[in-house]
């Protein structure tokens, strides 16, 4: 396998770290309780290193191979996780490195959990932060699930081929033009998400930080009340709205922008994605009105931001959910695992998959009942393949198991039985807060062993790299040429 071209796309993440490292930098200077030293400490670090690697590996092919493109993908995370903890670090926020570290790939796989507390009180430079780091994050997933995703046949992730696919196992300058139009859109929507958010009530500060923490499903707020510090009906709605269209394939966008088409009733991800989170909030508001002194609308409206939060793994939250009761606690745990769309920015098992495990369960009890008949999977009205279903399947039994396995482990740290496996499900979901007292949506992670959290950051990037791309980097055959 030929490093070099790793080595150059590590490079210039590093780079383009230190560039952004200069916009928190600027909006710290002269604050009393700034933390400019400290990203520019960053900045320096990380481009003088990135330098190094580009430099040092400049003068090769730019093509991307399938094996080079699990290790990139990987080791792009991992480097964007370390290099971006810097600067909580260094800062005068007082955390450990442990902390930092965990912060930040909260923050860049867009997973949204917080070892931080006093956010009202911390340095604008330190929220803005935190911020643009999931909303790199964001559109660095979805670059990810265009470019690399169909390739490497995560789950039946090749649906997701484009006329930009290569069948040679190279990534096509056509890839790339559309992971240019889809960075267009992300910035289009985010410009609109904070303009709206800036309208209804939010000062700019707050507007720029919760649009690009929208965008990105990710949920870090700029107060530790998150969303509910706003106390807004309107803002409420309007989050609700943004969350959904985050959950959204992206490519969506990109055929109603640049080619003037409206194809969302026609997208089969789409219309289940709105089923699915329309009979999950008249559940909720039904529940939560029979058993609450909330009102309909206050029951709605509740109901509808928190379903929206978590089904597309953003972790915005306005109320403690949890204190509604046994019913909430199990409801909201569960959605947690459906995730977004593929091809949005969400997180979680992603709405194709369960469509295709449906249809093909279905498919099977068809077969149990009528033997000789011929029955087909379908999807977006395509004859699904044998393969496609088996990729399926087993992603589904891997997320299982990983999400058993890594439970098991923080168990045996000490942690209760609701902190273990809401842990394990919203670290690998990437959804944000647990359930419990401890990381529920009142709470943090900070009481957690440094162990738990350290376990906690490996499951992050292994969901938020869909599992098999990192856990094909452990099989012995993978390093042979």
């Amino acid at each position: 396998m030929k490093y070099q071209i790793i080595g150059f796309t590590l490079g210039m993440i590093l780079v383009i770290i230190g560039i952004a490292c200069i916009v928190p930098a600027l909006l710290d200077w002269g604050d009393p309780k700034g933390n400019t030293d400290a990203f520019i400490r960053c900045a320096i670090a990380s481009a003088f290193f990135g330098g190094i690697l580009i430099i040092s590996n400049s003068g090769f092919s730019r093509d991307i191979n399938i094996k080079q493109g699990f290790l990139i993908t990987t080791l792009s995370w991992f480097f964007l996780g370390l290099f971006t903890s810097f600067p909580f670090y260094m800062s005068n926020i007082n955390i450990s490195f442990t902390d930092a570290f965990f912060e930040s790939v909260s923050g860049i796989t867009t997973t949204g959990s917080t070892v931080l507390h006093g956010l009202d009180d911390m340095s604008k430079g330190v929220l803005l932060w935190r911020s643009m780091i999931q909303w790199i994050g964001g559109i660095g997933i979805i670059g990810f699930a265009i470019v690399f995703l169909p390739f490497l046949r995560i789950g039946g992730m090749q649906l997701f081929r484009t006329e930009s696919s290569d069948k040679s196992e190279k990534i096509m300058p056509r890839a790339k033009q559309i992971a240019s139009s889809v960075f267009v859109v992300y910035l289009l929507l985010t410009s609109i998400f904070c303009l709206t958010y800036r309208v209804l009530g939010m000062s700019w500060f707050d507007a720029v930080n919760h649009a690009m923490t929208t965008i990105s499903t990710a949920g870090y707020s700029t107060h530790d009340a998150s969303f509910g510090y706003f106390n807004s009906y309107a803002l409420d709605m309007a989050g609700s709205l943004f969350m959904l269209m985050s959950g959204l394939p992206f490519l969506l966008y990109v055929k109603l922008v640049y080619q003037g088409k409206f194809p969302f009733f026609s997208d089969d991800q789409f219309k289940a994605f709105i089923a699915i989170t329309l009979g999950l909030t008249l559940i909720m508001t039904i529940w939560l009105w029979a058993h609450s002194e909330y009102s309909l609308a206050n029951s709605f409206r509740y109901t509808i931001f928190h379903v929206s939060s978590v089904i597309t793994t953003t972790g915005f939250a306005t109320t403690d959910y949890l204190t509604w009761g046994p019913f909430s606690i199990t409801f909201f745990l569960f959605i947690s695992y459906l995730g977004g769309c593929a091809g949005s920015t969400g997180g979680g098992l992603k709405i194709m998959r369960i469509i295709i495990a449906l249809k093909a369960s279905d498919k099977h009890i068809k077969r149990l009942i009528h033997p000789h008949g011929v029955f087909t999977v379908r999807y977006q009205g395509t004859p699904l393949q044998n393969d496609v279903i088996k990729d399926v399947f087993g992603f589904l039994g891997l997320y299982v198991l990983a999400n058993a396995f890594f439970t098991l482990i923080l168990a045996w740290m000490g942690l209760d039985f609701e902190t273990a496996i809401s842990a394990a499900a919203t670290a690998i979901s990437n959804t944000g807060p647990g359930i419990g007292n401890v990381i529920g949506p009142a709470g943090n992670f900070a009481p957690l062993p440094d162990a738990a959290k350290w376990i906690l950051c490996f499951c992050m990037i292994l969901g938020r790299l869909e599992i098999i791309t990192v856990f094909v980097l452990f099989r012995p055959e993978y390093w042979k040429d």
